[in-house]
């Protein structure tokens, strides 16, 4: 695990250099640059942070170039099919000078050129520069489903790409400015959707992309893409079947992602997901799995649904013989809060990322690698989300006026806080104000954070003229038209592996964990096991039943002789944070200042008045908006970080600080 940086027709060693040393938590065991000046005048350079996983030695030092240096890579990830294809290339006389994964990538694109990323299983974002033709060519690329960042900037004939934004705010050419179309994306999911960023003039590479510079021109891709058989498919397998096929294919991903030269351990929470995959760790070696629990201590759980039970993995610990440690924390959020807003580089308003990083800075002492059940549910099907589809569908059944009143007397819920029936509250309103819509637009509407007239009466007046003809799901519209005629469930898998996934789960997962320097593998998102899971299970073993479906049921059947009832009964649980208790204590004094009414005025993005409005109501109970104020807070907090004048000291300060945490 690494991080990457490299520019083209721009910049020179020195600013090389500083992209790398800023993602220095990336990796803290090495570093290298490479760079070419050609006779044109064009010029190419590659920088590479390493976090040693697989050869610990030397030899795996980046960047790293074949026998004869006409062929250069900086990469970031871990093939897990790396030995096959090594024995492979090995036979057609390729000569390899370590054990790494990353020399592998080097051969397999001499033998195959661009053609390579389909060998490839696992995750990665890389660069290669290609010198065997006698004008250099880039190669870029990342992973099937983007586990793995990839960041660039392209103008003219110069391009530059990093791991991280922040690595690119050190080239001269790229201003730190925000994307006003973005912006509205933001306060619509809580994020924004690949390949977008909120920095004008940023991009991701997409998830199943890649690309190629040469001679100025910058031409992108898609390599693969997950698809979906017909709504009208057969499927002939039987139910018990295809568990046990699922079952062997989930134990062969958590298998091959073990393979490591350093510690290897996994999150355990109380859900399907993380128990499975320890659960699978357990069968596959002798040594006790290390396993990584986080709580909070009682005051931060009443009344909060979505924090885990931290007595469930207790027991499944116990029962499978694991190292498990529980981790109790409460944390100074006011002082992480900006912390992890400059390590995420995009304002990311879901609190998740606190746990993230607090469980992975835990876990660094003791383990490198941690596996995680990111991807489980985007498979299989286990959001409520899911389930809210079928209610709805029995709602618009109903007569128009029960139906009216129904939704009316949902919304008019009070928010219930404080109580277990917050998050049963929050879910009733949301399906509520979406119930009503045709399937499509009542997908998007539940993943909505502000609907469309909340963002405009809090924009200013000159924001509001700008964003109104702006649709913040023109992306979750263009991927519903990529799967038009497959079943809806399967539309709704495919939104959220292609935009919620990436975007949000895989981007916090990366940035939190490199964060403490901690490579996070993610065995649900095995190509093959993905594409099994896609066409070969009917949507209703996926979600089964009508009025209380089960989510996840033929994963559940797959694994019912390897955990015990008590798990597979669990409810969803989020990785989630006790937002409401931080705002009204550890965060209160943050939200008067960062969100005070001088302080917006001056941004001129908002009405100072309509945030305010949002705060008092929260605060005197009339509605829980907790999520909608701890986006304003954490974008506010992107601001100062990356936008102010000053933002350059204060990203080297952060950086400094990292850097004696971990001396």
């Amino acid at each position: 695990m690494c991080g990457i940086a490299g520019l083209a027709n721009c910049g020179d060693r020195e600013v090389l250099g500083r992209m790398t040393h800023v993602q220095a938590h990336r990796g803290p065991d090495d570093s290298g640059l490479w760079e070419r000046r050609f006779p044109d005048g064009s010029y190419i350079g590659l920088g590479s942070r390493r976090l040693a996983i697989l050869d610990l030695s030397a030899d795996g030092h980046m960047p790293m170039c074949n026998e004869d240096r006409t062929v250069w890579i900086t990469y970031n990830g871990e093939i897990y099919n790396f030995a096959e294809l090594r024995r492979e290339l090995q036979g057609k006389g390729h000569h390899f000078a370590s054990n790494t994964d990353t020399e592998v990538v080097i051969h397999l694109y001499e033998q195959e050129g661009a053609d390579c990323v389909h060998r490839l299983n696992g995750m990665f974002a890389f660069a290669i520069c290609d010198l065997r033709s006698g004008r250099p060519e880039l190669f870029l690329a990342r992973d099937h489903f983007g586990v793995k960042p990839f960041y660039y900037a392209h103008h003219g004939r110069k391009l530059a790409f990093a791991s991280e934004v922040k690595a690119l705010l050190h080239v001269p050419e790229i201003e730190a400015e925000i994307d006003l179309e973005s912006l509205h994306q933001y306060l619509t999911f809580l994020w924004v959707p690949d390949p977008k960023t909120m920095f004008r003039g940023i991009y991701k590479l997409p998830a199943g992309h890649c690309a190629t510079f040469r001679d100025g021109e910058l031409k992108i891709r898609q390599y693969w893409d997950l698809s979906f058989p017909r709504a009208d498919a057969s499927y002939p397998r039987s139910e018990a079947d295809l568990a046990d096929e699922v079952r062997e294919r989930f134990r062969r991903s958590v298998e091959a992602q073990m393979v490591s030269d350093v510690p290897v351990g996994a999150f355990l929470s109380a859900g399907l997901d993380s128990s499975s995959i320890v659960a699978m760790m357990c069968r596959a070696t002798k040594q006790p799995v290390r396993t990584y629990t986080i709580t909070f201590p009682h005051k931060y759980r009443v009344g909060e649904t979505t924090l885990d039970d931290p007595n469930v993995p207790a027991r499944l610990a116990r029962q499978l013989g694991c190292e498990n440690q529980q981790i109790v924390v409460e944390p100074d959020v006011a002082e992480l809060l900006p912390r992890l807003t400059w390590h995420m580089d995009e304002p990311t308003a879901d609190p998740a990322i606190i746990t993230a990083y607090l469980v992975c800075r835990e876990a660094r002492k003791q383990a490198t690698v941690l596996l995680s059940g990111v991807g489980g549910d985007e498979l299989f099907a286990g959001y409520r989300k899911h389930a809210a589809h079928r209610w709805a569908r029995a709602c618009q059944s109903l007569p128009s006026a029960l139906r009216t009143g129904i939704e009316s007397g949902l919304g008019a819920l009070p928010s219930l806080r404080g109580t277990a029936m917050k998050g049963s509250v929050r879910l009733a309103k949301k399906m509520a104000r979406s119930a009503s819509l045709d399937p499509e637009d009542r997908f998007v509407r539940n993943c909505t954070y502000l609907d469309n007239g909340q963002k405009m009466s809090l924009y200013a007046a000159e924001v509001q003229d700008q964003l109104r003809a702006s649709d913040p799901a023109v992306r979750h519209h263009s991927s519903f038209n990529a799967v038009r005629d497959a079943d809806f469930l399967n539309q709704m898998l495919y939104l959220d592996t292609k935009i919620f996934m990436v975007s949000l789960n895989l981007n916090y997962n990366d940035k939190m964990s490199m964060a403490s320097s901690v490579e996070v593998r993610v065995p649900f998102l095995d190509r093959e096991l993905a594409e099994f899971a896609a066409w070969n299970i009917p949507p209703d073993l996926k979600l089964k039943g009508f009025l209380r479906p089960t989510t996840k049921h033929i994963f559940r059947k797959a694994m019912r002789d390897v955990l015990p009832a008590e798990v597979l009964r669990q409810p969803k649980a989020g990785f989630a944070a006790p937002v409401d208790y931080w705002l009204a204590h550890d965060l209160r004094e943050m939200v008067d200042d960062l969100l005070s009414d001088t302080n917006i005025r001056k941004r001129g993005l908002f009405r100072p008045e309509a945030v305010r409005r949002f705060v008092d109501e929260h605060r005197s109970g009339a509605e829980d908006w907790s999520m909608q104020i701890w986006q304003f807070l954490t974008l506010e907090n992107w601001m100062r970080i990356f936008l102010d004048a000053g933002a350059q000291q204060r990203t080297e300060e952060f950086s400094q600080t990292r850097e004696a945490a971990t001396a």
